[in-house]
């Protein structure tokens, strides 16, 4: 216990010094341009890059760190409920249906957006060094919701500071910002290997890991070139302008409502592998046959193929939009998700292994196939005057009430339906009916949603 504890600090010691350094790094290359009167354009603009990725991968890096294993420290040290656990996978979904909404007004008229962005990530890495003090389900949930309510406006805000900084610096972003975003994906990941090298996938070190990225982010983002609010001195608008309730009104157009409830009803499946994958193939350690094998000692590094898949899959998207159409994609994802579940019901880290891997490969078209091809349908549908909050209401759709509802319903048909009386579960049962879930979305989507391939509407995301 002793040399685990000593090689954590050590290796947890040498990423917060990379991570230090490279934060440093990259401010002294600021101040050093500066200096210099900005005398390479190149290089400037090089530097502009380097502190948005850091800022991209550190955004990612907290969220890695405890996402995909938080499972496993609920189920294989907590051993508290599986309906508790989904309330626990519920606070993404509270936090996201109102607090990037009333964030984005605050960094519009009031503060500077790397000044929230830095303020929230402070905050928040206070509740993550105090949530291994707890030892009641009733009060994680509490203190995560609370967590959560700090750390969801961060995803827009890193994006906003994104964008602003580029701009200002005469960067096209649909150019320059893909490749400095994918460094999140690829934080993301970091933080789950690091995880699970450490073995701390079960232990409630993962949250001070989480707790310390939070902290050196939060002082980064001060650092950050100023990105003022935007608002016109002497604007005014309403309380419902400003919230983007004037984009509701699309919900009186069949098509429109008909594909916010799929994003809904797709939503709710969306984070059931991130929930329950880790802890699944943890619970394969009780077989002896399975003890042993890589998928059991390092689950996190098993379930980051499908963060790598989801970057690869990104690539994938303009050829089969010109191909099939916006419809069609969106019906592969939802295929995609029945294969993601099935998969996982009928494999095992033995000779099963490669459906576990093939899961986590699928993964990344049936997240990426939904979430970005919808958000361009949206696109294609709207006027321009509602596009931000249309696409809110599509981010609500799916990564809140999707994911309030798909977790709280999981949550409780797992432990009513799936849970045996020595409290272990039924993983068969459990990835099947997430199957059959995933393939009745699809049949419903295939007869229900009207919607004509045209090569001319998706033309333009061409780039």
């Amino acid at each position: 216990m002793n040399r685990l504890l000593s090689n954590w600090q050590k290796l947890l010691s040498s990423l917060l010094y990379f991570i230090a350094n490279l934060a440093c790094l990259n401010g002294c290359l600021l101040e050093e341009g500066f200096a210099v009167e900005m005398q390479d354009e190149k290089s400037n603009a090089m530097n502009v890059k380097l502190r948005l990725i850091v800022l991209s991968f550190l955004e990612f890096f907290i969220w890695g760190s405890w996402l995909i294993t938080v499972g496993a420290y609920w189920f294989q040290n907590k051993r508290w409920s599986a309906e508790d656990f989904g309330k626990i996978f519920s606070t993404m979904g509270i936090s996201a249906i109102f607090m990037p909404a009333i964030m984005g007004i605050i960094a519009d008229r009031w503060i500077n957006a790397e000044r929230l962005l830095g303020l929230c990530h402070l905050i928040g890495a206070l509740f993550l060094f105090y949530i291994p003090a707890i030892n009641n389900p009733d009060s994680f949930f509490w203190v995560l919701l609370l967590y959560m309510i700090f750390y969801m406006p961060t995803l827009a805000l890193a994006n906003s500071v994104s964008y602003t900084i580029l701009i200002k610096n005469g960067k096209d972003t649909i150019k320059d910002f893909p490749p400095i975003r994918v460094w999140g994906t690829i934080g993301f990941i970091v933080a789950m290997w690091i995880v699970s090298l450490l073995h701390i996938e079960k232990s409630a070190d993962q949250f001070y890991v989480a707790a310390v990225a939070s902290l050196i982010f939060g002082v980064y983002a001060f650092t950050l070139p100023k990105c003022v609010p935007m608002a016109k001195a002497g604007e005014r608008k309403s309380l419902g302008e400003m919230l983007g309730l004037k984009a509701f009104k699309l919900f009186g157009q069949y098509k429109m409502a008909l594909f916010f409830i799929f994003a809904m009803l797709l939503g709710a499946a969306q984070q059931l592998t991130n929930a329950y994958g880790d802890t699944f193939l943890h619970d394969f350690e009780k077989i002896a046959e399975y003890k042993n094998t890589i998928a059991v000692k390092y689950p996190a590094i098993i379930m980051s193929i499908s963060q790598i898949s989801e970057t690869l899959f990104i690539l994938a998207i303009p050829f089969f939009l010109r191909k099939f159409g916006i419809k069609i994609v969106m019906l592969l994802s939802m295929l995609a998700w029945v294969f993601r579940f099935g998969l996982f019901a009928y494999g095992n880290p033995g000779n099963g292994l490669w459906m576990i891997i093939l899961s986590c490969i699928v993964y990344g078209m049936a997240f990426d196939f939904f979430n970005i091809t919808g958000s361009l349908f949206v696109d294609t549908q709207i006027k321009p005057d509602i596009r931000a909050s249309a696409q809110g209401i599509f981010m609500m759709m799916t990564n809140g009430i999707g994911a309030l509802l798909g977790s709280r319903i999981s949550g409780y048909a797992i432990s009513r339906f799936f849970t045996h009386t020595d409290n272990s579960l039924d993983w068969y049962g459990i990835w099947i009916s997430f199957a059959s879930y995933a393939v009745i979305i699809a049949v419903l989507f295939l007869l229900l949603f009207r919607h004509r391939h045209r090569p001319e509407e998706v033309a333009q995301f061409h780039h």
